[in-house]
């Protein structure tokens, strides 16, 4: 049972993806240029809004946010808690937070797609816009 509860317990902590992996994950799905970011503006909105961690979430009061992009249960994922939840990825968001992150990136894209860039994620305007961000993919 120990042995059991050993390997269960590292997957309820979330995958932390490795910097240059998460680098190649978001080349390999169209993130350079796409609505005029670069792979180095997601980096650093990934590293201050989940810390690369696949299953980071965050209790918001009246909303959550889930997954690796800190994806909001008000508009874009249901999860059956908020009130007035809009669902406009329509997905259930605890999809957002398990380690296969293919669902998460079409709902990220749909985001920045509706807002014209970045800007609904605090994580990116407080700490990634307008600034240097060349340290995220070099190496890479």
């Amino acid at each position: 049972l120990l042995v059991f509860l050993g390997l269960a317990l590292p997957g309820t902590q979330g995958r932390e993806i490795p910097r240059c992996e998460m680098v190649r994950i978001l080349r390999r799905n169209g993130f350079e240029g796409f609505m005029g970011t670069t792979v180095a503006d997601w980096m650093c909105l990934v590293k201050y809004e989940s810390g690369y961690n696949t299953k980071a979430y965050n209790n918001n009061g009246p909303s959550r946010d889930y997954g690796i992009f800190q994806i909001n249960s008000k508009y874009w994922c249901n999860d059956g808690r908020t009130a007035g939840a809009k669902d406009a990825c329509h997905i259930s968001c605890s999809r957002l937070l398990n380690d296969n992150i293919e669902d998460d990136i079409q709902c990220a894209k749909k985001i920045a797609r509706e807002a014209r860039g970045l800007t609904p994620w605090y994580g990116w305007k407080n700490h990634c816009r307008g600034r240097n961000l060349s340290s995220f993919t070099r190496g890479c």
